[in-house]
This record gives structure tokens, sequence and C-alpha cells, in this order.
């Protein structure tokens, strides 16, 4: 998107700050409608993770974007966003034989400001399947992840608490 590196003039990255971080893939492809190519982008949340780069709060891969709810601990957003994007863009382009740009070139990101937003956030995160119609229930949906499973009622069987 022409000018897009533009939008994040003027932003700062606060290590210790919490993001909602939205990346769509190039052209809206549906590429992550194949579980195995989403599960390398999940490999990258997970690996940013065990690097101690953030604290994952929430995240889905959606077919053709990512929503991911972080803690930032190290580095800036857009360093750990470009490192994400080319590490599961060269996993994903291996897997499929392909060459080429997977991600757009930005992405979108909302800094949560209040402990209170997180679990609207977190809640907005993993309906998005249900809410365009992919899975009628969140756990038939296999591309999706939150801290707070243990304190949420059955949600492999009913998605209220998500309302």
């Amino acid at each position: 998107m022409p000018g897009s590196n533009l939008l994040r003039r003027g932003r700062y990255s606060t290590p210790g700050q919490t993001y909602l971080v939205t990346s769509t893939v190039e052209n809206r492809q549906p590429v992550f409608a194949d579980f195995h190519l989403g599960r390398l982008v999940v490999d990258e949340l997970r690996r940013a993770q065990e690097q101690g780069l953030v604290s994952s709060l929430a995240w889905v891969v959606m077919p053709d974007h990512l929503h991911w709810l972080l803690q930032l601990k190290k580095g800036t957003l857009p360093d750990l966003m470009q490192q994400v994007k080319a590490r599961s863009s060269n996993a994903i382009n291996k897997a499929r034989q392909s060459t080429g740009r997977l991600w757009q070139v930005s992405f979108h990101d909302k800094t949560i400001r209040r402990d209170q937003e997180l679990i609207n956030v977190a809640r907005y995160i993993i309906a998005n399947p249900l809410r365009v119609n992919l899975v009628r229930y969140i756990g038939d949906y296999p591309l999706w992840d939150a801290i707070w499973l243990e304190s949420t009622p059955d949600v492999s069987t009913q998605h209220d608490w998500l309302s």
C-alpha cells in the first residue's frame, strides 16, 4: 500500500505495553484456509514468545489475516512484526513451493491502555471465526488461543462468553 509506512511515522512502541495487532495477507488471499499453512504462522507467534519478545494474550489466524493481542517484552513492534511476517512467509513459501510476498507490507496496531479492555479485545479476536460463520462453535476452529482458557467455562461447546 503506497504511503503505508507513513502511517507508522511518529508512533512509538514500548516494552511492557499491550497491543492489538492486525496483519493481512497480500490481496486478502485466503492462504490460511489451509490449516497446515495457518499452523506455520502459529509456530512463529509461539517462537516470538519463547524468545521473550512478547507475552501472547490471545490470537486468531483467519483465512486471510491475523489478530494478535500481545504484551511487548523486548524490541519494537515494527521489528517484531517484520520478524514474524518474514519467518512465516519463508516457511509458507517453502511449504507451497512458491516465492513472493505473503503479507501486506504494513500492519495495524491499537494500544490497549486499560486492563478492563483486555477481555473485551480478546473476546473480539476469538469471536472472529464465529462472526464470519466459519464455525458454529469456537472449539471447532483450530487456529486460535487465549491465556484465559482455564477461567472460561466450556469454550469448546459454547460461545456465550464471547457475546
